[in-house]
């Protein structure tokens, strides 16, 4: 019977151990190793009772409840370089005796509150390497007393749960290097008195914050256990502000100073004291005086420089910091806005801009123009609310809030720089104060206001913007309840208009013109030279002509070498020769016949009237074609 048993037994143990794996048992402990097996995701068939479960180097993308189930046992979790981009809610839940937790090398993004659930006697979580982006704030929750190593370098994080790290007492190591992280809270790690070692290399602090962690000595005696702080690679700006963390005399790690230019490139270390300095605040601009009407919206604006940047503070007329409230906002930047003003905010603003070097104040008055009130009437079917409708004047113009039987607003009269703007009377019941038109146009969509008396009925707007789209609402504004109360104001109606385009200057036809002239006075000049060269020439031909005599030949006889001579022939007187007829082309009084300066004056003519012609005729009749076709008769 013995080996049918035996038999029996190690078929069940090989049965236990998935098959690619290699399964060891030792003693008590039974180890799964599957690493480098080329598996796809956690086989099924792994052994409950394993204590050591070795996944590295897989290509296991996905974790989830069902891998991991009633693992009670297991105690060191290696999934080390898999391609895991997802761990589902309460994967690791039932791994309550879990010690130590590699999750390195994967494709992690973020990190959900339950992703992490179950071990809560978790002391090494190693998820260095991933793509971390974010962590949930409760992620460690579960293991946060008895957590001693953690390791998040390499990754993307900006923010991590600071409040979960700052609880966790046991923590021995802190890797945070080689992230995005580019602000520490202050006190962050006031809790952690255990923590030996801290690694913040390479990342993007300009500045850390006093923190009594930093403050451990060298001396082991003096602390309970003495801090090995590495915060090289980060763009530290040397100023007061890294003054407290240069007296700690700590030893040289290399670390070096990024800003101000003067300690760009230099040690940290060995920057002495003196030049770890600040530049106190100094007002650049601000507002010094604002007129703003009631119920609008009033912007103060104060900006400091120094070094480190100021924080900006704004203080009211009641000597009181103003806060973030539903009527008034301060922003970082030093802007102090305040919605819907009333009598009460008018006074004295003082803007204070402090930095660990000094203060700088500067001071804005506010004047709030009151609109009239009417004692004690009230507004029957008014709608309450600011003078300023606080919407753009093409949401009004699509009817929000227009009563139908509200008279119409028209815009008539338009020309390319003006409008007229005309209303009824409206309802008799409904008391008016005042009337308000707000409009904007397409090229500024800043909205203009104008105020009209209540005995008024139209308006003329002036200096508007030439073809241009314009949107306009018109409201009047009736009486409140109390002196105390906000104006109460109406939508009359709405209108959109456009602007004629501008009329065109005649620049164009100025130039045409002056380059007619020139092109007739350069014509005339050489018509002139032409004709005195052409008198020249006649001049000192006919003067030529005079002065040549006829030869007239007598007693001519010949050589006879002493023979007889001969008898001389006597010959009939010559004619005069025919005179030559005169050439048109020299001659400028045949009124039969043009000559060549004629026709070529005659050419500069015709020439010039064309060109002064067309000018005349074109005038300053607009824009379009009319420039062109002034230049083809110029060219």
């Amino acid at each position: 019977m013995a080996p049918p048993l035996l038999l029996l037994l190690l078929a069940s143990g090989a049965a236990a151990c998935p098959l690619p794996c290699v399964c060891q048992n030792l003693s008590e402990s039974l180890s799964t190793l599957c690493a480098h097996r080329g598996l796809l995701f956690v086989p099924p068939n792994v052994d409950r009772r394993t204590v050591e479960l070795r996944l590295a180097d897989n290509f296991i993308q996905a974790l989830g409840p069902p891998d991991f189930r009633n693992m009670t046992g297991l105690v060191d979790l290696t999934l080390s370089r898999n391609a895991i981009t997802r761990i589902g809610a309460r994967a690791f839940g039932d791994l309550e005796s879990l010690r130590s937790l590699h999750l390195d090398g994967n494709r992690l993004v973020e990190l959900g509150t339950g992703s992490l659930r179950g071990p809560v006697n978790l002391q090494h979580l190693i998820l260095s390497g991933n793509q971390l982006g974010r962590i949930a704030p409760g992620a460690f929750d579960d293991f946060l007393d008895s957590l001693e190593d953690l390791d998040l370098s390499y990754n993307n994080l900006r923010q991590v749960p600071w409040a979960g790290i700052g609880a966790m007492p046991a923590l021995h190591t802190l890797n945070l290097d080689h992230n995005l992280i580019d602000a520490l809270p202050p006190g962050a790690f006031a809790q952690l008195g255990q923590l030996s070692r801290l690694d913040l290399t390479s990342n993007r602090l300009a500045t850390l914050a006093p923190d009594p962690l930093f403050s451990r000595g060298r001396d082991a005696e003096a602390s309970p256990a003495p801090l090995v702080l590495s915060f090289s690679g980060n763009p530290l700006h040397c100023n007061c502000e890294l003054l407290w963390l240069r007296r700690l005399a700590r030893p040289d790690d290399l670390e070096t100073c990024a800003s101000p230019p003067g300690l760009a490139g230099r040690y940290f270390w060995a920057v002495p004291e003196g030049e770890f300095s600040c530049e106190p605040p100094l007002i650049a601009r601000h507002t010094q005086r604002l007129w703003v009407l009631e119920g609008q919206r009033a912007t103060l604006r104060c900006r400091a420089l120094g070094d480190p940047a100021p924080t900006m503070h704004w203080v009211g007329p009641d000597d009181r910091l103003v806060g973030n409230s539903s009527r008034a906002r301060a922003f970082p930047n030093g802007t102090l806005e305040i919605g819907v003003t009333g009598a009460g905010d008018a006074g004295a603003y003082t803007c204070i801009a402090t930095n660990p070097a000094g203060e700088a104040t500067a001071r804005v008055e506010l004047r709030v123009l009151a609109l009239p009130h009417g004692g004690n009437t009230s507004a029957d079917g008014g709608h309450p609310g600011p003078s300023d409708i606080a919407a753009s004047a093409r949401t009004a113009a699509e009817g929000e809030g227009t009563l139908e039987s509200e008279p119409a607003v028209q815009v008539t009269e338009v020309t390319a720089t003006s409008g007229l703007v005309s209303w009824g009377p409206g309802r008799p019941a409904d008391p008016v104060w005042m009337f308000q038109i707000q409009y904007n146009s397409s090229e500024d969509e800043t909205l203009i206001y104008r105020i009209v008396p209540a005995s008024s009925h139209h308006f003329l707007l002036k200096h508007l913007v030439p073809g241009a789209d314009y949107d306009l609402c018109l409201l009047a504004l009736s009486p409140a309840a109390g002196p105390s109360d906000l104006t109460s104001t109406r939508l009359l109606g709405c209108a959109h208009f456009s602007t004629l385009p501008a009329t065109p200057l005649c620049h164009a036809l100025q130039a045409h013109v002056l380059g007619g002239t020139l092109t007739v006075a350069v014509g005339g000049v050489l018509v002139a030279a032409l004709l005195v060269f052409t008198v020249a020439l006649l001049v000192r031909g006919r003067g030529a002509g005079n002065g040549r005599l006829p030869l007239k030949l007598s007693h001519v006889q010949s050589q006879t070498n002493g023979g007889p001579s001969p008898t001389p022939k006597t010959h009939p007187p010559r004619s005069p020769p025919p005179r030559p007829q005169r050439s048109c082309s020299l001659d400028l009084g045949d009124a039969g016949c043009y000559g060549y300066a004629r026709r070529l004056g005659g050419a500069w003519a015709r020439r010039s009237h064309s060109v002064h012609g067309g000018l005349l005729g074109a005038g300053c009749r607009g824009v379009g074609g009319s420039s062109e076709r002034l230049e083809e008769s110029v060219v």
